[in-house]
């Protein structure tokens, strides 16, 4: 999903880039004298929290996809080794971007140091000690580190109930691995099933017109691989369900104009289903 992202945001961006590039031109033109103002922080400040922010996410997330997968599981074997790299790189990273109190961060760090050793088997309740001291230390110190906390837990409150709905409904609807839902396997399986142009076709278009939050694709789709739905079509799905919904085409719409906006939902539909053929065929 990441590859084939990355891959088809960049081929559509040329493709519009080429498609307009009279307009662009012209719209380049208008802002030559544009000056940037000065101030914010440095971009390697700004990246270096962002990334080990997402480091510790992939590696505290990261399952076991067996030994059979040596590279796979040989990182699974040290996810919590490696999450705490990131976190101790995190930890100076909040000293020098967010100008928190170096002292601060080492009570917190220590902390979790002293929980590893109480609890040496048990790596969750280090990492939940960890994420209620950054919660601490950005909530007692003023300017953009309070701000980050406000956005976060506002981001938090909107996602939770989001997730927990998708959940319910996609167990009640499509059921999981281990059980059905109320939707027919075989409705799912003749529409989505295999790795054909019409099913990824289908697939790119139900994403693309359909509302729903990011994580609540997770249980969605693992309903539809369990009642048949193919691997390509299901990376179709989950290209062309963030890239497009009804609100988002209305929004795009309201700031590129009609004729982009058409241009750009053809071309994510179709390297959507593109990319879900060639997943599918692997």
């Amino acid at each position: 999903r990441i590859i084939g992202a990355v891959i088809f945001s960049v081929i559509i961006g040329l493709i519009m880039a080429f498609l307009f590039r009279k307009e662009e031109l012209k719209r380049a033109e208008g802002q030559a004298g544009f000056v940037i103002p000065a101030g914010g922080k440095p971009i390697w400040q700004i990246a270096s929290l962002f990334l080990s922010l997402v480091f510790i996410l992939i590696f505290a997330n990261w399952g076991n996809a067996g030994p059979e997968s040596k590279a796979m599981y040989f990182i699974f074997t040290y996810k919590w080794k490696l999450t705490a790299a990131f976190g101790l790189l995190l930890a100076g990273i909040l000293v020098i971007v967010l100008k928190i109190r170096w002292w601060k961060v080492s009570l917190g760090t220590l902390a979790v140091i002293i929980a590893t050793i109480i609890f040496p088997l048990e790596p969750m309740i280090p990492f939940l000690i960890a994420i209620l001291a950054l919660s601490i230390l950005i909530a007692i110190t003023p300017g953009e580190s309070r701000e980050w906390l406000g956005e976060t837990w506002f981001f938090t409150k909107q996602i939770l109930p989001l997730l927990v709905a998708g959940v319910l409904i996609a167990g009640f609807l499509l059921g999981g691995p281990e059980g059905k839902g109320i939707i027919p396997e075989h409705y799912i399986s003749s529409l989505l099933g295999g790795n054909s142009i019409m099913a990824n076709f289908f697939a790119s278009i139900f994403g693309a017109f359909m509302y729903f939050a990011t994580l609540t694709e997770i249980p969605i789709i693992q309903g539809l691989l369990a009642n048949g739905m193919g691997k390509g079509p299901a990376l179709t799905l989950l290209l062309a369900g963030p890239a497009l919904s009804l609100p988002n085409m209305l929004v795009i719409r309201s700031v590129i104009g009609n004729k982009k906006t058409l241009y750009y939902i053809i071309l994510v539909i179709i390297m959507a289903t593109i990319s879900g053929m060639i997943y599918g065929a692997i």
